[in-house]
């Protein structure tokens, strides 16, 4: 882990999943500081403070965490708080380097990443974006990832947005789906309680066996397969005119056109 003070600027759900999986991997506590006016609880030994602390070393790590409307409000207050030295990372959807760099135009690396929640403990995925040929800088912010979870990067920082939509605000995605097929057991008659353990566990168990396996899903899918059995009965419907993937397409180009969105307040 990174040595020196860690700025948490924001420590909402997806901040918070990142210093609880940092502090999982190792991380002082002591090192850390929150600024949140919203004063969350945090970890032992975390100070939380409500506002930018004044005269104190720059951080070495600082994380933007707050909401993407919030960095013209905030920028200011850091200025003077960080240096050259500070890298920063940022996980503001729809905010590009270039505006976090004339906002704050001391700090030489600025990187931006897009986590999501199972970060918190171990199993996210970050994809990581940076606009210099550095080789040390891309190893540094991959070993901060990596105890969060998969970490990739990209070339083209455009792609943004279709990685937030996917990644990003995928776990939300698939917790509704559980909840669908959850209802959808629960309407056939098995208890609310246990239909749910079911859909989560079905789910888990998949991921888990197509993050293991050679063979993509459509393979995959194909393996549960008999002809004219159960789950063709299902597939069928879900199949049907294509509207299930169609579906996926209509959500995933809405979070990605919300996150342009979000670059231009």
């Amino acid at each position: 882990m990174i040595a020196g003070p860690v700025w948490l600027i924001g420590c909402g759900n997806m901040g918070g999943a990142m210093l609880k999986g940092w502090l999982s991997a190792g991380l002082d506590s002591a090192s850390v500081t929150v600024v949140d006016p919203a004063m969350p609880l945090l970890p032992p030994n975390v100070r939380g403070l409500p506002s930018i602390p004044e005269g104190e070393a720059p951080p070495r790590l600082l994380l933007l965490a707050i909401k993407p409307q919030m960095l013209s409000q905030v920028a200011p207050l850091l200025a003077d708080a960080v240096d050259e030295g500070t890298l920063i990372l940022s996980i503001l959807a729809g905010i590009e380097i270039g505006t976090i760099r004339t906002a704050l135009p001391k700090p030489k690396q600025i990187v931006r990443v897009m986590p999501n929640t199972p970060a918190s403990i171990g199993k996210g995925v970050s994809v990581a974006y940076a606009p210099y040929d550095d080789a040390a800088l891309r190893d540094q912010v991959s070993a901060l990832l990596a105890p969060l979870g998969a970490v990739e990067w990209i070339e083209d920082e455009g792609l943004f947005h279709a990685v937030t939509a996917l990644s990003g605000s995928g776990p939300a995605f698939v917790f509704r789906f559980m909840d669908a097929l959850a209802e959808a057991g629960a309407a056939l008659g098995l208890p609310k309680d246990q239909a749910l353990r079911l859909a989560i566990a079905t789910v888990e168990g998949s991921a888990a066996l197509a993050a293991g396996s050679n063979e993509g899903p459509t393979e995959l899918a194909a393996r549960v397969t008999s002809p004219n059995g159960t789950t063709a009965a299902g597939l069928a419907v879900l199949d049907e005119q294509n509207a299930f993937r169609a579906l996926l397409s209509e959500v995933l180009t809405a979070a990605a056109r919300r996150s342009e969105e979000l670059g231009h307040v």
